[in-house]
């Protein structure tokens, strides 16, 4: 019998490429070679006629698999993002989940972007939650519009209940909200700015990503447990 060339090493690539291109959060981040290599004979006819020498295509596969190896890291040092990550590709992986992502994926390298991100998640959870309750709403409304009316028919407008302390919180929640939409407006890429722009700093983008991924499992949480009963 011949010798395996790569020793059992076939096996565990075939998983660990499976494993990834699966998960939601993970398959973007697959350098274009392993999703185009199903195997490492496939990977191996690719990379020899691609970079000549061993130290160039060990440089190229380092460079490939970083935006795979920070996500991971990056997942392990903020805890808090693995439910709600859960949460989300579980109510909607394409549209909801896919705009998570992005915000989580922009919050160190562009700050902007994952602001407006972090807004686009809000307006697509609230507007899925309206979609799936069957509530129409204008096509210009905005995100504190939109929270608005999915709050109202999940009965969680502060207007709906007499407990202080129930009020005071779901009034929160709608504050940041609105807050949310004007962080947006200030700092984030959405709109021109003058000679003095203030651009915020991955802090800024984390909490803003952080409160717009709290609150948007919550409405789901909610709109699901309202679906079981």
């Amino acid at each position: 019998m011949g010798h395996d060339p790569f020793d059992g090493g076939d096996a565990i690539y075939k998983e660990l490429r499976r494993h990834f291109a699966q998960r939601a959060d993970t398959k973007g981040k697959l350098p274009d070679f392993v999703r185009r290599c199903s195997d490492l004979a496939q990977f191996w006819g690719w990379i020899k006629y691609e970079k000549p020498s061993y130290a160039e295509r060990r440089q190229l596969i380092w460079g490939a698999f970083r935006p795979l190896i920070e996500h991971l890291e990056g997942l392990d040092r903020t805890p808090a993002v693995a439910p709600i990550t859960e949460a989300l590709e579980a109510f909607d992986p394409d549209n909801v989940h896919a705009a998570w992502q992005k915000a989580l994926d922009r919050r160190t390298t562009d700050p902007e972007g994952a602001i407006t991100a972090a807004r686009t998640l809000l307006e697509t959870v609230c507007k899925h939650v309206l979609d799936d309750a069957g509530t129409t709403y204008p096509d210009d409304a905005d995100l504190p519009k939109l929270w608005g009316m999915a709050s109202e028919r999940l009965n969680l407008a502060p207007s709906q209940h007499h407990e202080e302390s129930f009020k005071a919180i779901l009034g929160s929640c709608q504050q940041i909200v609105n807050r949310l939409g004007t962080l947006r407006n200030k700092i984030s890429d959405a709109h021109g700015q003058g000679r003095r722009p203030v651009r915020p700093k991955p802090r800024h983008a984390e909490l803003a990503v952080n409160l717009a991924g709290t609150m948007a499992a919550f409405l789901v949480a909610t709109w699901k447990e309202r679906e079981t009963k």
